[in-house]
C-alpha cells in the first residue's frame, strides 16, 4: 500500500516538474460585432457602447488546439478582437453615408423619388395648361356671347313718333339787341307733344337730356327739353315739352313777317328739330348700346289756329 502511495507521489512530482507553469488566469473580453444594417451614427455608436462584455471570472473553455498554440497567441487573439471592435465604431460618417447610398435598396429609394418629382412636375404643368385652356374659352365664349348680345339689341333702337304741336303765343314787335343793333325781336311760346316707344325684349333704355329748337329761317326763335328718363323694355310713354323765346333778334330775317299791333297776319313756316340720345345696359356696362334719332319736322304757325293742336304725324322724318 506504501509503496502504491509512494509511486503516486513520484508520478504526481515528475508531471509537476515536466508541466510549464501555467500563466495566471486573465480578464478577457468578448465582443458583439456591430449591426450591419446601421443606416446612421447614432444606431453605430449605440452597439459600440453595448457591444463590450468583461467576464472577470476567467477565460471561457478553450479548445484543444487553441491551448497547443500557448499563451502568446491567445494575447495576439485577443488583442486583434479588442482592436477591430475599437475600430469599427470610428468609421468616418461620410463614409458610411457613401456605403449606404451603393446599397441596392437605396439606389431604388432615390430613383422612385426621382420619378415622384417628375410626376408631380407634370402634373403641375397640366393643371397650369389646362387652367390657362379654361381662361382663354371663357374670354372666347363671353366675347362670342357679348357680340350675340350687341347685334340682337341693335334692331331693337327705341322709336319717337311726334303727335302735335300747340301755339299759345306767337309776337313780333321791334327792339334792339344787346349791343344795341335795331332790329325786328319774337316772342313765342308752344307745346309738343310726342310717344317715346322702347321696343326692346330684353332690355330697358335710358334717354338722356335733349333740347328741341323750333327754327325761324335758320334761326333759333325757341327752345326746349326733354328731361332725362329710364324707359322700361315693351313699354313706351308720352312726353310733353314746352317750347318758347322770350325777344330773341331776327335782324334781316324779320322783314318778311307782317304783323298787326305785334300779331302775324299771315302764316308762318317754322321748322323743329331735335335728336334724341338713348342708351341700353343689356349686360351690365360691357354691352351698352346707343341708339340715336334725328327728328326734323316742318310746322306751319297759322294765327288763325292759335291754342289748336296741329297734327306733326304727316310732316316728321325720323333718321
Amino acid at each position: 500500500m506504501s509503496g502504491r502511495l509512494s509511486k503516486t507521489d513520484s508520478e504526481v512530482s515528475s508531471v509537476t516538474q515536466t508541466s510549464p507553469s501555467r500563466s495566471p488566469r486573465r480578464p478577457v473580453y468578448y465582443v458583439q460585432s456591430p449591426s450591419r444594417d446601421s443606416r446612421d451614427e447614432e444606431k453605430t455608436t449605440n452597439s459600440f457602447h453595448s457591444t463590450p462584455v468583461i467576464s472577470p471570472m476567467g477565460s471561457p473553455p478553450h479548445s484543444h488546439s487553441n491551448s497547443s498554440l500557448g499563451p502568446h497567441s491567445s494575447r495576439e487573439s485577443s488583442s486583434t478582437r479588442l482592436s477591430g471592435s475599437l475600430i469599427k465604431p470610428h468609421r468616418n460618417n461620410n463614409e458610411s453615408r457613401s456605403k449606404a447610398h451603393n446599397k441596392p435598396w437605396m439606389k431604388e429609394f432615390d430613383s422612385i423619388e426621382e420619378e415622384c418629382l417628375l410626376d408631380d412636375d407634370r402634373i403641375h404643368t397640366t393643371r397650369r395648361r389646362y387652367l390657362l385652356a379654361f381662361v382663354v374659352c371663357f374670354f372666347m365664349l363671353f366675347s362670342v356671347f357679348s357680340l350675340i348680345l350687341w347685334g340682337a339689341s341693335r334692331p331693337q333702337r327705341p322709336t319717337i313718333t311726334m303727335k302735335s304741336i300747340l301755339f299759345e303765343e306767337f309776337a313780333v314787335q321791334a327792339g334792339s339787341d344787346f349791343s344795341g343793333v335795331a332790329t325786328e325781336m319774337v316772342s313765342m311760346n308752344c307745346t309738343v307733344k310726342l310717344i317715346f316707344h322702347n321696343a326692346a325684349t330684353f332690355f330697358g333704355v335710358h334717354v338722356t337730356s335733349t333740347p328741341l329748337d323750333l327754327f325761324y329761317s335758320q334761326l333759333a326763335v325757341a327752345t326746349g327739353t326733354i328731361q332725362e328718363f329710364y324707359q322700361s323694355r315693351k313699354n313706351q310713354r308720352s312726353i310733353t315739352v314746352t317750347v318758347k323765346g322770350n325777344s330773341i333778334p331776327l335782324y334781316g330775317g324779320g322783314s318778311s313777317l307782317s304783323s298787326l299791333n305785334g300779331a302775324p297776319i299771315e302764316p308762318v313756316a317754322l321748322t323743329l328739330n331735335f335728336m334724341a340720345r338713348s342708351r341700353a345696359y343689356v349686360l351690365g356696362k360691357l354691352v351698352k348700346p346707343k341708339f340715336y334719332t334725328r327728328v326734323a319736322c316742318s310746322v306751319v304757325m297759322d294765327p288763325k289756329k292759335m291754342n289748336v293742336e296741329i297734327s306733326l304725324k304727316n310732316d316728321c322724318t325720323y333718321n
